[in-house]
């Protein structure tokens, strides 16, 4: 494709005045090029004529045929109604906004061409506010020639508007020089760039329109792969622009390493050995590590880390670990503290309620070295915040940093290695798209001892039933989660608000046995309240999601889920996972509201029949898509605009494998082939890559 159609403003095209261009830009439109990648997101057949007397209701459909009669009538609301008829069959054209100028238009006789959903009304059928047009010709149909697009929009902007616009669009297309950028025999019955936009804006009526729906058309296939292709050089640039870092190679821990392990009461599973391995030889090459540790709740990741850091602490060194909330950087603290202290190390912790004089001296031991693993929030990486020799990150929980951001984390120290940490498994395709930077390391093994979590399916009928178990429970000494979705009431939905079952919880078992915590609460109480349940001073906790990620209660067996029909399946997994953390049996409770959905029925089944995370996150792709199961908008996935991740993923192996031999023939993008991926780059909006890349 011509840069030049990135140059062409919008508002040069006919029919784009200020206002119109105002509702373009605000879905991000602002070229020519932006226009040709705003993709459709259904299609209308209208390149068929019904007959009126083969129509049924709910069926959208074009029909054709000449205006009998125009009335207006003035009820509640003033209404043109036209009826038409094709010979066949009569039908009913309703308009609630119309203009004097409209109504003129339809003169008995004329030929008018007509779109919408059929409808049953008090006189046969009838299509409510159409798209239509007149027709001069009374023997040949006006029918479509391609299939209608309808685009993504905004309030104010028509889709009639946007087909124009596009329509001006493909023309200029048509008359620029568009460069090949996909070698061929990529994948089968392969396209141009320029025939892809096309066929994707204007199918003809003969497509296959199955194989469309899929995904699967070589006109959608040739631009998913360019968009994968582009995401994937623009990754392994990063990453090759990190491995030409230099960075201190650091050994395998000698003294620390079996000092550590032989004060451990448990031995590490096998799966926790294996990634340890593979961090400790990243550590010993002299570039920068990106490793990835993605094991599910409960796998050991804590003891990797402190295992992953014992190489730089043994040399003198700094090792940094950044927790998601202040409460679950003070479990590791004391974590930490209680592994490394007896070996010599000095173990702090940094976070946002730390102030004054506590926070000052820790800052003064950071920046001198004495606080050799520091554990905190983003409070880490403050500006006031310098480190004497920091040679590993380990980032916990923290999904949210995109590549840009980890490269940025690491030059806290001197290209110092970087750990990211996440117990959210992820499908492989979202693996590579999120982490193509990294190395990926799986810990696919829980430790001994850990017995699987029960989980059982519950309706709210039954909520009496439950709270009587919960008795019991209590009395044994057992602790309990309770989550609620909401916080408070609220009038568009009848969710149980938390702070209502706490007081409904509260009445059934007594004060001081109930303890609440919720997003909207301030810092200070919610970090009381989760410290009251953690040291056992109340038995449930009744909450919002912001357990999701949070601290170990090993007494805390139960789990309960209301209205677990709404939530996802990854959030349902994580929050079960806060149950099952000691040596005794665990429960999960899914309460759910009859009448349950097909797809709210599949989530608890699911949840019911395994523990396994990453089948749990497979299922979850392909229900939900890769958008929802991460919420791209927070995590650094990207934002794909044509690729569908949950239908398409074994496309992300052949880009990958493409972008990697286009890198390793010619890393600095010089021949023709390099030269087209970087217009790649640039169309694709992955051009801070080309930064990275030298100009050879």
């Amino acid at each position: 494709m011509s840069q030049l159609l990135s140059t062409i403003p919008l508002s040069s095209l006919t029919g784009v005045g200020a206002k119109v261009a105002e509702k373009l830009t605000k879905i991000g439109l602002n070229s020519v090029q932006d226009l040709l990648f705003h993709l459709p997101s259904r299609y209308e057949d209208r390149t068929r004529i019904y007959p009126i007397a083969q129509l049924h209701t709910g069926l959208w459909a074009a029909i054709q045929g000449q205006v009998m009669t125009t009335d207006v009538s003035f009820g509640r609301r003033k209404m043109l109604t036209v009826k038409v008829s094709d010979g066949n069959g009569t039908l009913t054209l309703r308009f609630f906004n119309f203009t004097a100028a409209m109504k003129n238009n339809f003169t008995a006789g004329k030929t008018v061409h007509a779109y919408g959903e059929i409808k049953r009304g008090n006189y046969g059928f009838e299509i409510v506010h159409p798209d239509y047009k007149f027709h001069v010709s009374e023997n040949k149909p006006a029918s479509e020639a391609t299939l209608t697009p309808v685009y993504p929009t905004t309030e104010g902007l028509r889709q009639i508007t946007l087909r124009n616009l596009t329509e001006q669009a493909l023309e200029l297309l048509a008359k620029s020089a568009v460069k090949e950028l996909l070698p061929a025999g990529l994948y089968d019955h392969q396209t141009t760039l320029g025939e892809a936009l096309h066929t994707i804006h204007r199918p003809p009526p003969s497509i296959d329109l199955e194989q469309f729906d899929q995904g699967q058309h070589p006109a959608q296939l040739r631009l998913i792969i360019e968009e994968l292709l582009a995401q994937n050089l623009s990754m392994l640039a990063v990453r090759s622009q990190g491995q030409q870092d230099l960075a201190q190679a650091l050994p395998v821990s000698q003294n620390l390493k079996p000092k550590l392990l032989a004060q451990l009461p448990f031995s590490p599973t096998k799966a926790q050995d294996r990634v340890v391995r593979e961090v400790e030889q990243d550590l010993q090459k002299n570039h920068p590590m990106m490793r990835l540790v993605q094991g599910d709740v409960g796998s050991g990741k804590t003891l990797v880390a402190a295992l992953a850091g014992l190489g730089a602490l043994e040399k003198g060194h700094q090792v940094a670990l950044m927790a998601p909330t202040e409460l679950l950087a003070e479990q590791h603290a004391l974590n930490f503290t209680q592994w490394l202290e007896p070996l010599g190390i000095q173990v702090g912790w940094l976070a946002g309620k730390l102030k004054g004089k506590a926070k000052q001296t820790a800052l003064e031991k950071i920046a001198n070295g004495k606080m050799q693993m520091v554990v905190g929030t983003h409070a880490l990486f403050q500006d006031q915040v310098h480190f004497s020799h920091l040679a590993l990150v380990i980032i916990d929980e923290q999904h949210r940093f995109g590549v840009r951001q980890r490269m940025e984390l690491a030059e806290k120290g001197d290209k110092s290695d970087v750990l990211v940490m996440t117990a959210t498994p992820i499908p492989r395709s979202l693996a590579l798209a999120q982490y193509g930077d990294m190395d990926v390391s799986i810990l696919d093994e829980k430790p001994p001892g850990r017995k699987p979590i029960r989980t059982a399916i519950v309706s709210t009928e039954r909520m009496a039933e439950v709270v009587g178990h919960l008795q019991k429970a209590i009395a044994e000494g057992r602790q309990c989660y309770w989550v609620c979705p909401l916080v408070g009431e609220s009038e568009v939905s009848d969710l149980t608000a938390a702070e209502e079952r706490f007081k409904h919880l509260r009445a059934a078992l007594g004060e001081g046995v109930v303890g609440l915590v919720h997003g909207q609460m301030p810092p200070a109480e919610k970090d009381a309240a989760m410290k009251a349940f953690q040291n056992g001073e109340t038995q449930i906790l009744v909450a919002t999601t912001v357990i999701e990620v949070g601290v170990d209660v090993p007494k805390a067996t139960i789990m309960v889920i209301e209205r677990a029909e709404i939530f996802g399946l990854a959030q349902l997994h994580q929050l079960r996972g806060r149950v099952g953390r000691g040596s005794e049996a665990s429960t999960c409770l899914l309460l759910y509201q009859s009448p349950l959905s097909e797809s709210g029925t599949k989530r608890l089944t699911v949840m019911r029949e395994t523990n396994d995370g990453f089948r749990i996150a497979e299922t979850d792709l392909e229900m939900r898509g890769a958008g929802d199961l991460i919420g791209t908008a927070q995590s650094g996935v990207p934002r794909f605009r044509i690729a569908y991740m949950e239908s398409q993923a074994h496309l992300m192996q052949i880009a990958q494998t493409d972008a990697r031999k286009l890198l390793n023939d010619d890393p600095d993008l010089t021949s023709t082939r390099g030269q087209a991926a970087r217009v790649l780059l640039w169309l694709m909006e992955q051009d801070q890559a080309i930064r990275l890349i030298s100009v050879g």
